[in-house]
């Protein structure tokens, strides 16, 4: 009997073992997708307006002054101001930038519009919009499962009875979020425009949550308003 027990017992020890590996195994595939994903997107573009000077000249204002001198006219010209102008014309064309990409923790950001001002800190605050989605190699509004983004959820047909589209405002320091999202906001700056992906892991790991498979590699699109680390 005892030696029964003592094999059931190796049994489900080999087999936690076992799933274990293959956890972490689909975990590298996520990783590499998401590497993948990067290499694929090595730069983005962005509007711009050039201007165009066409005519550079100087526009200069005179005072003349008449008088008269044994009944003849005479007339002092005198330089009053003299101001350089430009005739320009603006152009809309598209920027192409190289993408900054951000590793922290098991999180990657790759950064698509750079933002401005400080970098938030892992107790500061931050304000955004965002939109998930589940990810298995590329951003799919198929697979989106969250957003405040009114522009997103309308371009995918994501439609909720009670839409909430209000900013979303947390003290990262305080506020509980899975730790994919909350490694790779650090560091954002105001009007940063960013994708942050991560593998199953450092999501909800081997848990339904939702609509969202356990296991499931994450993405999620951000939009920075707002940064503050007082």
């Amino acid at each position: 009997m005892k030696n029964r027990i003592f094999a059931l017992l190796l049994l489900c020890i080999a087999g936690s073992s076992c799933l274990k590996e293959k956890l972490e195994e689909g975990y590298n595939k996520q990783e590499a997708n998401i590497d993948s994903y990067i290499a694929k997107n090595p730069t983005g573009t962005r509007d711009s307006v050039i201007i165009d000077t066409l005519r550079t000249y100087l526009d200069t204002t005179f005072v003349f002054d008449t008088t008269y001198v044994d009944d003849k006219m005479v007339i002092d010209t005198t330089i009053a101001g003299i101001e350089v102008k430009h005739e320009t014309q603006k152009r809309d064309t598209t920027i192409t930038d190289s993408l900054r990409v951000v590793y922290n923790g098991g999180s990657t950001r790759l950064v698509r519009i750079e933002g401005t001002g400080p970098m938030l800190e892992p107790d500061g605050s931050v304000s955004f919009y965002y939109a998930g989605y589940t990810f298995s190699g590329s951003i799919d509004k198929k697979n989106l499962f969250v957003t405040n983004h009114q522009a997103t959820a309308e371009s995918s047909n994501f439609l909720l009875t009670d839409p909430d589209y209000s900013l979303y405002e947390i003290n990262l320091g305080e506020t509980e979020l899975i730790e994919g999202l909350r490694d790779g906001l650090i560091g954002v700056r105001a009007g940063e425009r960013c994708d942050i992906l991560f593998s199953g892991k450092y999501a909800f790991g081997n848990s339904v949550f939702g609509t969202i498979p356990a296991n499931s590699a994450l993405a999620f699109q951000i939009w920075v308003v707002g940064v503050s680390n007082d």
